[in-house]
């Protein structure tokens, strides 16, 4: 038969036991408000990144919001043409103290009071002004265009914003994983070098470069952390995502290394550039603007209805005898002549206008060029980069398998070994760094087109 001990736990183990409990209670808790706070890795690709970069740009908002006002300006020009009406009623109220006019034997007595209702009814259309109601509604529908050129660009820039950024971080995560492959190369050889040294077959001083060298690497890989930290920080908030994220950037397709003809490009920047089409659209409406000036010299000829209730009885409610309703039509021919010598220097203004947008235009489509043509160069540098560097790889590769076999047969000294590994990280470190170059010059190239949207 067992028998149940329900003594007491000693004082010293209940202290221990409730210790105990509180410690997970704590850790519990710990847990609880920390875990939400972890740090979310995502993998992430170029057309996601695109994407949450367009959905959650506040820039492109903004520009909607100014097409939402360039088309409410379009609609009050149309309704510029609407005919203009109104209406009002009111009541007027006469006391008469003094009501009575003697006229020798005879006199003229007047009610103590009167009443008095009036009520009008207007409607007005003007139906001839030179054509400066279509001419109003030209120039705000122009302004409009422009304004969604706005933010067609504001989009080119958002979206090459998000490509940039994508393509930085890119650089950094791969020249971390060469870091980290070095660094686990170098650690082989120190420990080569240390059991070598230990065998007397090298000196102190080698095994030294060789812990020097991996203290240099480790110096860049804290550096490149430092800007994976901050591009990452960037990006989150750049793409909308919570500020803890981690990203990763998917494997990168590597750019077509052919390079279309320069004039090819030139030819696609001048016709699809936003900066381009927007001054044509101005340079309209300038040309609309000197026709809206030249149209006062124009008569008016406008039409005009109103209709009048007057009611003289205390009642407002019409009553047969006790209130009149004229009602009146007519048109109004008008010309401001004096126009004839004041509006030339309007419309000599307004021409002024028209020719500094057209300069602007000019001006504009140098710099397209020249930005065409700097991306286009710097495009095709990268590619040339990347087979150069390819080589300089293979190169370094062969270098340092040839300095590794006389090193660990005491043929070599530590100092070639470690400058052959230096050799061969730098160049792994370029071409990686090139090939995302590359990728991004291709795309300012598109962008300089102005078809990154497209």
């Amino acid at each position: 038969m067992t028998t149940i001990n329900n003594s007491p736990l000693k004082p010293y183990l209940n202290k221990r036991t409730v210790g105990a409990a509180g410690s997970i209670a704590m850790l519990l808790i710990v847990m609880l408000f920390t875990t939400p706070a972890a740090a979310q890795d995502r993998i992430i690709t170029l057309d996601e990144a695109v994407k949450l970069g367009l959905e959650n740009s506040k820039t492109l908002k903004l520009s909607q919001s100014r097409i939402d006002q360039a088309v409410s300006r379009f609609e009050q020009a149309k309704d510029q043409a609407l005919p203009s009406a109104s209406a009002s009623f009111g009541y007027n109220r006469a006391q008469i103290p003094a009501n009575k006019l003697a006229f020798g034997q005879e006199s003229l007595v007047l009610p103590t009071s009167a009443n008095a209702y009036l009520g009008t009814v207007s409607i007005n259309q003007v139906i001839w002004a030179g054509n400066k109601l279509r001419y109003a509604r030209e120039s705000t529908n122009l302004l409009t265009q422009v304004a969604r050129l706005d933010a067609v660009n504001d989009k080119d820039q958002i979206k090459y914003m998000v490509i940039n950024s994508y393509y930085n971080l890119y650089k950094v995560l791969q020249s971390k994983k060469v870091v980290e492959a070095n660094i686990a190369t170098i650690d082989a050889q120190i420990k080569q070098s240390q059991r070598f040294f230990d065998q007397g077959l090298v000196t102190k001083n080698d095994v030294l470069r060789f812990q020097l060298q991996r203290s240099n690497i480790e110096l860049n890989g804290i550096d490149l952390e430092n800007n994976r930290r901050i591009i990452n920080y960037n990006m989150n908030i750049l793409l909308g995502l919570p500020e803890n994220t981690q990203l990763t950037i998917a494997q990168i397709v590597e750019p077509n290394h052919d390079a279309a003809p320069l004039a090819n490009y030139l030819d696609t920047a001048m016709a699809n550039r936003p900066e381009l089409q927007q001054l044509d659209l101005r340079t309209q409406a300038a040309e609309t603007n000197i026709k809206s000036i030249k149209a006062n010299l124009s008569p008016t000829l406008s039409a005009a209805g109103s209709a009048y209730y007057v009611g003289i009885s205390a009642n407002p409610i019409p009553k047969s005898g006790n209130f009149i309703t004229p009602i009146s039509l007519g048109l109004t021919l008008g010309w401001n002549f004096g126009n004839l010598w004041t509006n030339k220097n309007k419309v000599n203004e307004a021409r002024l206008q028209r020719e500094e947008v057209i300069i602007n235009k000019g001006i504009t489509a140098d710099n397209v060029r020249n930005d065409v043509n700097q991306s286009y160069q710097n495009y095709k540098a990268a590619l040339d980069k990347i087979t150069l560097l390819q080589t300089s790889i293979n190169q370094a590769q062969e270098n340092n398998r040839i300095l590794e076999s006389k090193y660990k047969s005491n043929i070599s000294s530590a100092t070639d070994r470690a400058d052959a590994q230096t050799l061969l990280y730098q160049a792994q470190i370029n071409l990686e760094l090139a090939k995302a170059d590359a990728g991004l010059a291709y795309y300012t190239l598109i962008k300089s087109t102005g078809k990154l949207n497209k």
